[in-house]
């Protein structure tokens, strides 16, 4: 599997949300540590903004991320569960209400 092997589908969105959150971070500390003054204007608040849009942004990323590395549920049968009285009772129950919906 190698270096990237646990992180299974999806690295462009891990990628571009890991890329993302290092750029706001990186935007978000100069600008509040570093005295950024060009002809009399400060632009730390310009960078302390835009550096917290980038990681908002990046939440996106982490989203798609981790939605396509979302593996299908087993059901009961593939475990080798048997079928307990609550599964009988809830496909009974939708099946009646099926049969009143379904026109005949």
């Amino acid at each position: 599997m190698g270096l990237c092997g646990g992180l299974s589908h999806c690295k462009v969105a891990l990628a571009f949300a890991v890329f993302l959150d290092v750029l706001g971070g990186t935007a978000l500390l100069l600008g509040v540590f570093a005295h950024l003054e060009i002809k009399g204007r400060d632009f730390g608040d310009l960078l302390v903004y835009t550096g917290a849009l980038l990681v908002l942004m990046s939440l996106w990323g982490w989203v798609l991320w981790y939605s396509g590395n979302m593996e299908g549920l087993t059901s009961k049968k593939e475990l080798g569960h048997i079928n307990s009285a609550v599964d009988r009772l809830a496909r009974n129950l939708s099946r009646k209400i099926l049969s009143y919906r379904s026109p005949r």
